[in-house]
């Protein structure tokens, strides 16, 4: 059995048709502060779990909630989820903060793995 890896779930990311209209919800509801990165981008920040808001119409566009998991050294995990038998749907990719891969585990879920990069992309 491989060594363990540093990991933690710490992120959930909602597919959304409109941004501002769920970042408006979230404040509201339940006083949380969103920052937008971008048009079809927001999140929360520095919760413990945070929420993201993916707005995204593109090819590459979740459309389930997708768990993401925090973990030290990405190419590791990527190794260890292959291992344990996990379907890379996703390759590593960068995007504003760090990098990360979408996998699915065997009974189909589909969720993510990301390295915090402040300096990336």
């Amino acid at each position: 059995m491989p060594a363990p890896i540093n990991a933690r779930l710490n992120y959930v990311e909602l597919p959304t048709a409109n941004v501002a209209g769920s970042k408006a919800f979230f404040e509201a509801a339940f006083g949380w502060s969103l920052t937008d990165f971008g048009p079809d981008y927001a999140a929360t920040m520095g919760q413990g779990t945070d929420l993201g808001l993916n707005g995204d119409a593109g090819q590459d566009a979740i459309t389930a909630p997708l768990a993401v998991i925090e973990v030290d050294d990405l190419e590791a995990a990527l190794a260890s989820v292959t291992d344990a038998g996990g379907e890379i749907v996703r390759p590593i990719f960068g995007f504003p903060g760090g990098r990360r891969f979408h996998f699915r585990e065997p009974s189909g879920s589909e969720m993510a793995v990301y390295v915090n990069e402040p300096d990336a992309h």
